[in-house]
């Protein structure tokens, strides 16, 4: 649900109109928001930022291995740590779907720097 902007932590994505004032994400959704940007955009996407992006999508055709889900692992848990100030990693997890051999779940478990509420983000990925 979004709410009315008050604090400029940091840049939320997609403020929606409503009632004739600008509204903007709360925190958390903002957040959510980010990291799902983040593991989408392959580094060097954005002109001025070209280490900003995880770029997940690079995996899609390899095999699920243990080594392919250990860099995965690594290179999600990097880019968060550079990429996305707001939040503390505390564990990213990326293991195989049971009974779908082509497929990963990466569970991404982090808390917010400025409440301390732990939050999680879950995405599967199909591979190979």
């Amino acid at each position: 649900m979004a709410t009315q902007f008050t604090d400029p932590i940091s840049w939320p994505f997609l403020p929606v109109p409503e009632n004739g004032t600008l509204c903007f994400p709360d925190l958390a959704s903002s957040v959510r928001d980010a990291i799902r940007i983040l593991l989408v955009t392959r580094p060097g996407e954005q002109l001025m930022a070209p280490l900003f992006g995880a770029g997940i999508e690079r995996f899609l055709h390899e095999g699920n291995t243990l080594a392919l889900r250990a860099r995965i692992r690594s290179l999600i848990l990097a880019t968060l740590q550079q990429c996305e100030t707001r939040i503390v990693v505390d564990r990213v997890d990326v293991e195989p779907v049971p009974n779908a051999p082509d497929r990963v779940a990466v569970t991404i478990s982090y808390r917010l720097v400025r409440t301390s509420a732990a939050q999680q983000v879950g995405v599967t990925m199909s591979l190979g």
